[in-house]
């Protein structure tokens, strides 16, 4: 069965902007959620051996594993370079954390790069980390992306055809994808489908659902360019609450063979119970579909 990780999403900017919370704070909530560990964001972890030997020390102390660092390298940049040292640093961080898996993405779609000169860079730059990555034990898990927080544009292998592309040049081990079933929506495309495209790489995943405020997915798509991370339209939400159909999803993948590692939690912006519920409503289908794997 796969383990179940929460993701801070409803406290990245107290953890990572106003510093109104401590990694430790975070450590403590986690602890009262009833998963098995607590997914990390890069923004929030010190590249530092004391810091992350005394976080590791704190998270045993809880009972609870770090399985997926999320990091969101721009390898659309200028400074190419740059974002490959800055994931090779979080490839170390994950390891010393314990964890097993660190996202890379693809970078932002900027809109004077063309397809195939940035999936030709994107390729470039993940298969120079993989053999840093295999020297520590982690997998780079690629994730269907929407748009980090703090990006000014969406993610450039936000479709699936492009993304696809990226998958199929790369054939290592110490590789795969990160599923967010969520993010299909914002693509303008049907999460089972994009699925259908994916699954067989699959080693872990996000489990989110969305909603929209206001209203519809054009809208969005419209203003995904004119401000800094997400728009405010956009919501996650309580998981079995919105529009994905997470039995359609496990059962996908549990009828291919893949059952991912971990399945981490994007939850909690509307409070501690709904986050608790989410949880709650995960193990139910875990449970039904992966019990006995």
């Amino acid at each position: 069965m796969p383990g179940l990780a929460a993701f801070p999403k409803c406290y990245l900017d107290d953890l990572c902007v106003h510093g109104t919370m401590t990694v430790e704070d975070w450590i403590r909530i986690g602890a009262d959620l009833g998963v098995d560990g607590l997914e990390f964001y890069a923004g929030f972890v010190r590249d530092d051996a004391t810091w992350l030997r005394d976080t590791k020390a704190r998270l045993d102390d809880h009972g609870l594993a770090m399985p997926m660092l999320c990091c969101s390298p721009d390898f659309t940049a200028d400074d190419l370079e740059g974002e490959i040292a800055k994931e090779r640093a979080w490839i170390h961080a994950t390891r010393a954390l314990g964890g097993g898996f660190c996202r890379v993405l693809s970078g932002q779609r900027r809109p004077d790069l063309s397809i195939d000169a940035g999936v030709d860079r994107v390729v470039g730059a993940i298969e120079s980390l993989l053999p840093c990555a295999a020297d520590h034990g982690v997998v780079l898990i690629l994730e269907n992306h929407y748009k980090d927080n703090y990006w000014s544009y969406p993610e450039f292998a936000q479709a699936s055809d492009v993304f696809v592309r990226i998958l199929e040049r790369i054939n290592h081990p110490n590789f795969g994808v990160n599923y967010d079933p969520s993010n299909a929506f914002l693509a303008g495309e049907d999460p089972l489908d994009v699925l259908e495209k994916v699954k067989h790489r699959v080693v872990t995943m996000h489990a989110s659902d969305r909603t929209l405020l206001s209203g519809t997915l054009e809208d969005l798509r419209r203003e995904e360019n004119d401000a800094v991370g997400y728009a405010k339209r956009l919501s996650h939400g309580e998981i079995g609450k919105g529009l994905n159909d997470f039995d359609a999803i496990f059962s996908t993948l549990k009828a291919c063979g893949r059952t991912p590692h971990w399945i981490s939690i994007e939850d909690g912006v509307n409070g501690i119970d709904e986050l608790k519920r989410s949880v709650a409503f995960l193990r139910g289908r875990m449970a039904a579909h992966f019990g006995d794997a």
